[in-house]
């Protein structure tokens, strides 16, 4: 299977708007995604997270440009989720408590409670003021994330072909939701209000979810790990020999297969990682995470990550009259094509692939 992996089982990870952008936040990956363009993948951006703005159970972004940050019963308002500056811890009245979303919208906080099927509007989370209890339609209740976002006005460069509908539009606060995986690929609905029963429908954009938890499974395919027989060794004969030689093995990971991923990501300077590194580190993970979301469930962290390079190994066998052995080598992929060659190798006199696998589980 393949899918977005949901906020709820990914923490630290979540989506959230400002003016002008949405940002993905990835606390396992140390870095966030800014771009103007959830549909369009324009203007991508990845930036540092600060420590302190790591490991979140919520996220949101508000029009004055701050970012709330949601930790158990307390949320901490900063103005740079890079530098942390001009930060402020406050609790969270305890009607704002124990949501599964949270956003902002048009000045008010967002608060989602999917099994309740309700969702509590307030202009400030510490003292819940002005508050309001709602119910949430059925067609809102299933989103993997939710966020809200105000696109301010803008200039087309055919603004003479643009209709005041799009004008219009391009005005108005949305509050957002990301639709788990269909036939028609990965979406998110927008609309005005959450009483609209037919939200506007748009898909993501791949390099949107190339960083998404999950998102490889989308664009690459699910993961899979396969032993692939490298060399046969056969003794036709009726007299028993040995065999003495050099087999030669690839080792490490595509990366030109792999970097293609973040080719048009603008890496800022406080990443400490390059676009290799950070392609690396995001199939990692993919391999780590269920097959439910397109992952194997195994640690591939003892690997070598090093560049994909041919290895020789020097083996021998006593095969008997009319016996052959077979070497079968690890190697994990996404889709239709392997990423990364595992360095041991299997021996064995059965023509049909080792059914082991032979990584250690992922930790939960």
């Amino acid at each position: 299977m393949t899918g977005i992996i949901p906020k709820s089982k990914t923490k630290g990870s979540d989506i959230c708007g400002g003016n002008d952008y949405c940002y993905i936040i990835r606390s396992d990956l140390g870095c966030y995604m800014k771009t103007s363009h959830l549909t369009k993948g324009s203007n991508i951006s990845i930036f540092s997270l600060h420590p302190a703005c790591k490991d979140g159970d919520h996220y949101l972004g508000c029009e004055d440009g701050s970012f709330y940050i949601i930790k158990g019963n307390n949320y901490r308002r900063v103005k740079n989720l890079t530098t942390d500056s001009e930060a402020e811890v406050h609790s969270l009245h305890p009607n704002c408590q124990g949501g599964d979303h949270y956003f902002s919208a048009n000045n008010n906080f967002y608060i989602i409670f999917q099994e309740k099927g309700t969702y509590r509007i307030t202009s400030d989370m510490n003292t819940d003021s002005d508050a309001e209890e709602c119910h949430l339609l059925p067609n809102y209740r299933n989103g993997l994330y939710y966020w809200g976002v105000y696109i301010s006005p803008f200039t087309s460069e055919n603004s003479e072909q643009s209709n005041s509908i799009t004008f219009k539009f391009s005005l108005l606060h949305h509050r957002c939701f990301l639709k788990p995986c269909s036939e028609w690929g990965v979406e998110f609905c927008g609309s005005t209000d959450l009483s609209n029963n037919h939200p506007a429908v748009y898909s993501v954009h791949p390099d949107v979810l190339n960083f998404l938890p999950g998102g490889l499974s989308i664009t690459k395919g699910p993961a899979f790990g396969i032993w692939e027989n490298i060399k046969t060794i056969s003794n036709d004969s009726n007299t028993p020999f040995a065999w003495t030689n050099k087999v030669t093995k690839k080792v490490g990971w595509n990366k030109e297969k792999m970097t293609q991923i973040t080719h048009n990501w603008k890496i800022a300077a406080s990443v400490s990682i390059g676009t290799g590194e950070l392609a690396k580190l995001i199939t990692n993970l993919q391999f780590s995470f269920s097959a439910e979301y397109g992952g194997s469930d195994v640690s591939t962290e003892k690997e070598s990550w090093n560049e994909m390079t041919e290895e020789e190994e020097q083996l021998s066998f006593q095969l008997k009259p009319n016996e052959s052995v077979y070497l079968w080598q690890y190697r994990m992929g996404l889709g239709e094509n392997p990423v990364l060659f595992c360095r041991n190798l299997k021996i064995t006199k059965d023509q049909n692939p080792p059914t082991e696998v032979p990584l250690p589980p992922a930790q939960s």
